[in-house]
């Protein structure tokens, strides 16, 4: 490569350059401040593939299973990086509503080899072994109906289930992403879906869990505070005595209301809109084929869902999306208060407040001793 088009791709000065190093199959180029590393085609590279998507041919990596149609969405936008990557947990969300698909498409038909294999590479996405490898490689920035990252799903299941039944990677055969992973669905209906599946997930198996703990403990401590009596505040200044008890009780009842804004918002997110397929009229897919897939998510993560009763709503709006994030944006209020309310409580402890001793968990300042 000429020296002036290693500037180009780098996004470099020359004039930064103090010279060049070979060693260990890479070349180093030594800069002025910092040294970039740029493998060499002859020992680095992986090598690559050829895969097709109806705008042509492109080089794919060999040791991944997407396709051409996730390369693509890699030149078309980029922008973004590693911490804007479609987050895990909806990857996750497409492998499990991929998985049922296709145990519902066997019902219905699917030659049964392929619709197990494609299980089979679906569990990979679930347990997060495929995303942890690197084969979701796409950031949050694409098109608004999410096809980049349906299609991304849908080349790596096929190839892996190409792979499990002993196929050609990017052969589409046996196991085509269209025909057969995307079977009855479309990026229309599978990424809203997801959406609704990762974020119910979320709730429910991290958010909740965390905030009812916080309730419990803020409810024990109060009841540790309930012969200590303190004088009141309003606007900073004295106000009449209450009880510490009392004061924390305040704390104890937003974060019960906080969790039930929560918990209010999982009926919306529990209508799922599989099997509205492209604009809500679940063309191209079986009757029964939304209730079954519906049934086949909930057993596979143990929450309720179910069909939506209105295809077009599940597709064209995200009230249910709107309405978590109205509850969550409630909730950081509350929890901001609650914070802001014991760092004022526990100023001090010769000039401030001092009323509440919050535990000692690191040296603190270099020059003031006791601040942390």
């Amino acid at each position: 490569m000429r020296a002036c088009q290693l500037f180009k791709t780098l996004h470099i000065k020359p004039t930064l350059v103090t010279g060049f190093e070979h060693g260990g199959g890479c070349a180093t180029l030594r800069l002025s401040s910092i040294s970039i590393r740029r493998p060499m085609a002859s020992k680095c590279d992986v090598g690559v593939r050829k895969e097709s998507d109806t705008f042509g041919e492109l080089d794919v990596p060999s040791d991944r299973y997407y396709g051409a149609q996730t390369v693509r969405s890699t030149m078309n936008f980029r922008i973004g990086g590693e911490k804007e990557q479609m987050p895990y947990p909806v990857i996750v969300a497409m492998g499990i509503l991929k998985k049922a698909a296709a145990e519902v498409n066997k019902e219905f038909g699917l030659d049964a080899k392929i619709a197990d294999a494609i299980s089979k590479a679906a569990d990979e996405v679930i347990s997060g072994k495929l995303y942890n490898e690197g084969h979701f490689p796409l950031v949050i920035w694409q098109t608004g109906s999410g096809t980049q990252s349906n299609m991304n799903t849908n080349e790596v299941i096929s190839n892996r289930a190409i792979e499990i039944l002993g196929g050609e990677l990017g052969s589409k055969n046996p196991v085509h992403p269209n025909d057969h992973v995307n079977k009855s669905q479309s990026s229309n209906d599978t990424f809203p879906t997801a959406m609704h599946i990762a974020v119910a997930m979320e709730l429910n198996n991290l958010l909740l869990p965390s905030l009812k703990h916080l309730h419990k403990e803020l409810d024990k401590k109060a009841k540790e505070f309930s012969g200590i009596i303190k004088i009141g505040r309003t606007h900073t200044q004295d106000a009449t005595p209450l009880t510490l008890e009392q004061e924390f009780s305040g704390y104890v009842r937003q974060l019960h209301n906080g969790i039930k804004r929560v918990e209010n918002t999982l009926p919306h997110l529990y209508e799922l809109g599989l099997g509205g397929t492209a604009v809500g009229t679940g063309l191209n897919t079986r009757i029964g084929f939304a209730e079954k897939c519906a049934e086949k998510i909930s057993q596979l993560t143990n929450l309720p869902f179910k069909k939506s009763p209105n295809f077009f709503e599940s597709l064209a709006a995200h009230d249910a999306m709107v309405e978590v994030s109205g509850a969550l944006n409630v909730l950081s209020c509350s929890l901001m208060k609650i914070a802001n309310d014991i760092r004022f409580l526990a100023s001090g402890p010769r000039s401030g407040l001092g009323e509440l001793s919050l535990p000692e968990n690191e040296p603190g300042s270099s020059i003031m001793p006791g601040i942390v």
